[in-house]
C-alpha cells in the first residue's frame, strides 16, 4: 500500500440483481432506512443507477466488476461459455480457469494486502493466486455457499393424510397444482423428472435444446422437488412412552433410501398442534420439534449414509399445514449441507472458524414461489436466516481476519426475483390463488430484508471502512405475458430460428427437448445462450455447411428477417428483436471476438426474462429495471452528494485500487469515479 492511499480499507458489498429503482421508491418511503443512511453518508447517482456492461448475467458481470474490463477481455461470456468446437455445447463459466485477466483481489494479494473473497460467483474459484494474503469461499455458483457443491440431500415435501394408504416418493417432482392442499392429490407413481434438459458430454458441459419457455430459465420458476406421501396412523412402538392419542407419519430422506419419522401431539387444549420429527424410532431425542405457532426449526443437523460413507449436513424444516385432528399434514424440508467438507475453503482452516463461531451453513430454498404460504412460511424466512447467517460471518472475519479489502455476494434479491416477479404480471399464467399484489409485496419485503443486512455493515463506515454497495443488474418485472424462446442463456434456443429456416431438425414432429436432434447438413445457423447466433461455418465446426464467402449475406439475411419477426401474430406482434449487431460492430459494448456469436442482439424491452437478454437501460413494470446498484460511501467518499457522472461496472475496481493506492489490474478499462473522490483524507 502506497503512502497516497485514501482508504486503508474496502468493502464490496455486493448483492445480485439489486434494483435501483425499486431500491429508490423504497428508501423514499421509508422502507430502507439503512440504504437510505449510506446514501447520505456518501455519494451515488440520483436514480441509484450504475451503467450496467453486457451481457447483463451473473457470471460476466461480477466479473468485470472484479477485473475492470469488459466479457470480450476478460472471457467470461454468459452463464455458459461456448465450446467453441461444437455451437451447440456450452462449457460452464463459474470457473476462473476461464478468466484471461487479472482480478484487483489478485492485484492486492501480490501486493501484500490481505483480501478476503466470499462468495463471489465470478472467476473467483479456484483461486490463481496462492498466497497467504488472498483468502477465497466458494463461489463456484451464483447461489449460496456449499448450496450446489456440497449439498447431501434435497428439498423435499412430505404430506400425510388418514386418507392415504400407503407410502410412496417420487424425485424432482414438476408441481403444477394449486396451493392449500398443493400436492396431495400428485400421482407420484409417474416420475416426470426435471424439466431442464441437460445432456452432459464430459461431466461438465451442457447440451439443451429449448423448445419452450420452461426447457431454459422458466424451469427455475417451477416447483421441483423430491415428494413423499404418506399415511397418518396411530403411535405404537416407540422406545418411551407417548400419549395413546398420538399419531405418527413415515418421512424419507437421502432420495428415499432412508426413513425419519414424525409424532403429532395434542397441546393441553386437546388440540394437535406439534409434529416431533426423529431419526428413526430408537432415538428417545427429536431432529426438530415443530408448532403451530413456531413452525420452523433452523440448523437441525442429520446424518446420511452415502457413496462418500456417513455424512452429517444441517438444513431446515417447516411445518406448513396440521389439521386440529391431526387428519392432515404437510411439512417442508430445505436443502441438507455437509457440515464437514471445507473443501471450497483456502485456507481450509476457514470452514471450522466460521462453523465455530457462527454456526453451521443453512441453505434457504431455491423453490417454491409459484405458492404463496409457501413464500410466507418458508421462502422469505429461509433467505432472512441464511442473510443474517452472511453477514456474522462477514462481520466475524472482518473483525478477526485483518483483511484490508473484502468481496461479498449475496443472492437473495436474484434468487427471488426469479422466483416472484412474473406472477406480479402474467395473468395468463395466474390461478384462482394468486393475487399478483401480493407478489409486489413479497419482494418489497426482500428488499426491507436486504436493508436490514445492509444495516448490519454500517458500523463498518466509523472503523474507517469505505463501503460499495452494488449490484450486477438488476431484476426487471416483464411487460409481456411470456418471452418468446429465444436469448435464453441455458441452451440452444430453436423454435424462432427454426421457424426463420436456419435451424432444421431431423424430426421437426418431436418437439420435446430431450428428444430434438438438430439436422446439421441443412442447419446455417443457431441461436445460442443468451445474444447469440452462430453461423454454421465451414472449416470451423466439422458439420459447417456455410462458405466463409457467404457469411456477410447470411449474416445480414438473419438481422433483417429478425427485425422484421412478430411474435404471436405477423401483422399486428411486436417486434421481439431490440438491436442486432455483427461481431465486429459488437466491439463498441465488449461483446466481440472468437467467445462471441457471428451475430449478437437483445430482445425489445419487455420481452426479456428479467435481465441478460436486454440492454442494461431497459425498465419494467411494478418500478423495476435492469439497472445495476451503487453506491460509494465511508472513507475517501465525498459525503452526500449526487454525481451526474455514468459510472459503470469497470469503473467499480479501479476506483477501489485508487483508493487503497494500489495498481490497476493489469487488464483494466474502467476508470476512477473521480467526481466522487475526497482528496482531502490522503492517508
Amino acid at each position: 500500500m502506497n503512502k497516497q492511499s485514501l482508504s486503508e480499507k474496502v468493502f464490496f458489498l455486493g448483492i445480485d440483481g439489486m434494483d435501483p429503482d425499486l431500491t429508490r421508491k423504497l428508501v423514499d418511503e421509508g422502507k430502507m432506512p439503512n440504504v437510505k443512511k449510506l446514501i447520505e453518508r456518501g455519494a451515488c447517482r440520483k436514480n441509484l443507477h450504475m451503467l450496467g456492461s453486457v451481457p447483463n448475467i451473473t457470471p460476466p458481470m461480477w466479473t468485470t466488476i472484479a477485473t475492470g474490463c469488459n466479457p470480450n477481455v476478460h472471457g467470461i461470456t454468459c452463464f455458459w461459455n461456448q465450446n467453441p468446437q461444437k455451437p451447440d455445447e456450452l462449457v460452464y463459466a463459474f470457473n476462473s480457469e476461464l478468466c484471461r485477466a487479472e482480478a484487483l483481489w489478485e492485484t492486492a494479494a501480490k501486493s501484500q494486502v490481505k483480501t478476503l473473497v466470499f462468495a463471489w460467483p465470478g472467476s473467483s474459484w479456484p483461486p490463481k493466486v496462492h498466497n497467504d494474503y488472498l483468502h477465497v469461499v466458494d463461489g463456484t455458483t451464483p447461489s449460496t455457499v456449499s448450496m450446489t457443491t456440497n449439498s447431501i440431500d434435497s428439498e423435499k415435501m412430505y404430506i400425510a393424510s388418514v386418507d392415504f394408504s400407503e407410502n410412496k416418493y417420487q424425485s424432482a417432482i414438476k408441481v403444477e397444482n394449486g396451493a392449500g392442499c398443493v400436492l396431495s392429490d400428485v400421482d407420484v407413481s409417474d416420475n416426470t423428472g426435471m424439466t431442464l434438459a441437460e445432456k452432459s458430454t464430459n461431466g461438465n458441459n451442457l447440451i439443451n435444446y429449448e423448445m419452450t419457455f420452461d426447457d431454459g430459465e422458466g424451469a427455475f420458476e417451477q416447483m421441483q422437488i423430491d415428494m413423499y406421501q404418506g399415511p397418518i396412523i396411530d403411535a405404537h412402538s416407540w422406545p418411551f412412552e407417548v400419549p395413546t392419542d398420538a399419531k405418527e407419519f413415515l418421512c424419507g430422506a437421502n432420495k428415499g433410501l432412508e426413513r425419519r419419522y414424525a409424532l403429532i401431539l395434542k397441546n393441553a387444549a386437546g388440540i394437535y398442534d406439534t409434529v416431533k420429527w426423529y431419526k428413526n424410532k430408537k432415538s428417545d431425542t427429536p431432529l426438530a420439534v415443530l408448532t403451530l405457532e413456531q413452525p420452523i426449526k433452523f440448523g437441525y443437523i442429520d446424518t446420511f449414509a452415502t457413496n462418500k460413507g456417513l455424512q452429517e449436513g444441517a438444513g431446515f424444516v417447516a411445518l406448513l399445514d396440521l389439521a386440529e385432528d391431526a387428519s392432515y399434514v404437510r411439512m417442508y424440508c430445505g436443502p441438507v449441507i455437509d457440515t464437514q467438507i471445507n473443501e471450497l475453503y483456502v485456507p481450509k482452516s476457514l470452514h471450522d472458524d466460521i462453523i465455530q463461531n457462527c454456526g453451521h451453513i443453512v441453505s434457504p430454498t431455491f423453490t417454491g414461489g409459484e405458492y404463496p404460504d409457501i413464500v410466507r412460511k418458508v421462502v422469505i424466512p429461509s433467505w432472512k436466516n441464511y442473510m443474517d447467517w452472511e453477514a456474522d460471518v462477514l462481520n466475524y472475519l472482518i473483525k478477526n481476519g485483518d483483511y484490508r479489502l473484502v468481496f461479498s455476494h449475496l443472492h437473495n434479491c436474484d434468487a427471488m426475483g426469479h422466483q416472484f416477479w412474473h406472477w406480479s404480471k402474467q395473468a395468463k399464467r395466474n390461478a384462482d390463488y394468486i393475487d399478483p399484489e401480493e407478489y409486489v409485496s413479497f419482494m418489497e419485503k426482500v428488499y426491507e430484508d436486504t436493508d436490514e443486512y445492509v444495516g448490519k455493515f454500517l458500523h463498518l463506515l466509523d472503523n474507517d471502512w469505505t463501503i460499495i454497495l452494488f449490484s450486477d443488474h438488476g431484476f426487471m418485472a416483464n411487460k409481456e405475458e411470456e418471452p418468446p424462446v429465444l436469448g435464453d442463456p441455458f441452451g440452444i434456443n430453436i423454435p424462432i430460428l427454426e421457424e426463420l429456416g436456419y435451424t432444421v431438425l431431423k424430426d421437426p414432429t418431436k418437439r420435446k427437448s430431450s428428444e430434438v436432434e438438430i439436422d446439421w447438413s441443412k442447419t446455417l445457423a443457431v441461436a445460442s445462450r443468451g445474444n447469440n447466433i452462430y453461423i454454421n461455418l465451414k472449416g470451423r465446426y466439422p458439420m459447417g455447411i456455410v462458405d466463409a464467402a457467404d457469411q456477410y449475406a447470411l449474416e445480414e439475411k438473419i438481422i433483417d428477417d429478425l427485425y422484421r419477426y412478430r411474435y404471436r401474430d405477423p401483422e399486428t406482434g411486436r417486434r421481439i428483436i431490440y438491436l442486432c449487431m455483427r461481431n465486429k460492430e459488437a466491439e463498441l459494448i465488449g461483446m466481440n471476438g472468437s467467445d462471441y456469436g457471428d451475430i449478437v442482439y437483445w430482445l425489445n424491452e419487455g420481452f426479456n426474462r428479467g435481465h441478460g437478454d436486454s440492454l442494461p437501460t431497459f425498465n419494467g413494470v411494478n418500478h423495476t429495471s435492469v439497472s445495476p446498484i451503487v453506491i460509494f460511501a465511508g472513507k475517501g467518499i465525498k459525503a452526500g452528494i449526487y454525481t451526474e457522472r455514468a459510472i459503470r461496472e469497470v469503473d467499480l475496481a479501479p476506483t477501489a485500487a485508487y483508493l487503497l493506492g494500489l495498481r490497476m489490474p493489469a487488464q483494466c478499462e474502467g476508470a476512477v469515479v473521480y467526481q466522487i473522490i475526497d482528496e482531502a483524507g490522503i492517508c
